[in-house]
């Protein structure tokens, strides 16, 4: 068939890879100039298989106003008459109770794990470089109520059979041995050390090169006006440069996604949530993280990349807006100073991106209610971590191929739409 995919961010580029692996033709539109400035551009960097969890948790409610109060608060709310939020919000809510979360970390995971083995794969076939490490992720703790919060998510990466191992101090500091300089109190971590590291925007870039050479078309600075259908499917797209006829349909613009696809009765529960991140240069290899430390307290992931350092973080709530105001890039350097002091922060390059989110963490991957177009978005801040595998998956259901996980419950069905 003939394939238009929209956006060529991560989870664009990577559904463009594996599409036109089984023999597709694949026709790539985006308003940018390149693959992956925006969302994907300086993400917080982990490859997360095994730290993987939805925002909505048994608690979230009552720490969420305990965030909203602090300094350099992990949450952030700017309220605005906006029904689109009012409603995702209340749909967040919802899906804070234990057993709405034990459903949503399960469908994270299964995907998650999936991806892991598709990078792999990924990797061996092509060489594929993009400062990558693997060598786990560090959920650290400052307090002993949060590493006893942990259970819960312990017991989920037992079930789905995924190494962690639970440290004290002394096994953080041998995990990550920059954590000896700092000052900063800590009673544990949760290592989950399937997990890698690398930069996003490099391995987007290279996958794009990759896939043009297999017959990928990207076409760059086009505007998507709306999605064509004909004789009750899907035909293709109309941008501000011509139409563009296609068999099959794939909307991957990220927190972009619902304005497009509602003129076709598709009610797509995706929202931005804007991230902030810094990206330091390193200055003595010996204080700096070896892979991912997130720092529990502040929701903020500490990544080697190179010869940098990414700190990235936080969950704004404020619609489209895109500003970055001096006050969160405070928080993101209180945390890495904190815990791993000595960089040159005043060499740091800040930037914001819009993450998009679902209510209850997990992606929307799959067909709608018109046949021909797909969906592959909503990974919040998994994107990185889901996207190889999210994107084998989504050629699988577009070339009618029985998928090699379940998929049943990663698509719009299971919001009874």
């Amino acid at each position: 068939m003939k394939v238009v995919v929209l956006g060529a961010g991560v989870i664009g580029v990577t559904s463009a890879w594996y599409l036109a692996r089984a023999g597709h033709e694949v026709v790539v539109l985006d308003r940018q100039e390149g693959p992956a400035l925006e969302t994907s551009f300086a993400n917080a960097g982990e490859v997360s298989f095994g730290y993987c969890s939805p925002w909505a948790a048994p608690g979230i409610p009552r720490k969420a106003i305990k965030w909203l109060m602090m300094e350099h608060a992990p949450l952030v709310l700017r309220p605005k008459l906006d029904a689109a939020m009012l409603r995702w919000m209340a749909q967040m809510l919802a899906n804070c109770t234990s057993s709405a979360y034990a459903r949503n970390k399960s469908r994270m995971l299964r995907l998650s794990d999936y991806s892991r083995l598709c990078l792999a794969e990924l990797r061996r076939d092509t060489n594929i470089v993009y400062d990558q490490r693997m060598k786990g992720t560090l959920q650290l703790f400052r307090t002993q109520a949060q590493l006893d919060a942990s259970l819960k998510d312990q017991k989920a990466l037992e079930a789905d059979g995924i190494p962690f191992a639970v440290l004290d101090r002394d096994g953080c500091i041998r995990a990550e041995p920059a954590l000896a300089y700092t000052s900063a109190e800590f009673v544990g971590g949760l290592q989950t050390p399937q997990d890698e590291t690398g930069d996003c925007f490099k391995f987007t870039n290279a996958l794009a090169e990759m896939a043009e050479n297999r017959g990928v078309a990207f076409r760059w600075g086009v505007g998507v006006r709306r999605i064509l259908s004909d004789g009750g499917r899907a035909s293709g797209v109309e941008t501000d440069t011509g139409t563009v006829k296609a068999d099959a349909v794939v909307v991957a613009l990220g927190s972009h996604s619902p304005g497009l696809v509602a003129e076709h009765g598709v009610r797509l529960p995706v929202y931005p949530v804007k991230g902030y991140s810094l990206t330091i240069p390193i200055v003595d290899a010996s204080r700096a993280p070896e892979s991912t430390v997130m720092d529990e307290t502040y929701k903020i992931a500490i990544t080697r990349l190179g010869d940098r350092i990414r700190v990235g973080g936080m969950a704004e709530i404020s619609g489209f807006t895109n500003d970055r105001p001096e006050r969160r890039r405070r928080t993101l350097e209180h945390s890495v100073g904190d815990l791993f002091p000595g960089g040159d922060l005043s060499r740091a390059a800040f930037w914001s991106g819009l993450r998009p989110m679902t209510p209850d963490g997990t992606p929307v991957i799959g067909p709608t209610k018109l046949p021909g177009l797909f969906l592959n978005t909503g990974h919040g801040t998994l994107g990185w971590t889901m996207s190889c595998g999210s994107g084998q998956l989504l050629a699988d259901l577009v070339s009618a191929h029985a998928p090699a996980i379940d998929a049943r419950d990663l698509g719009m069905a299971r919001y009874g739409r």
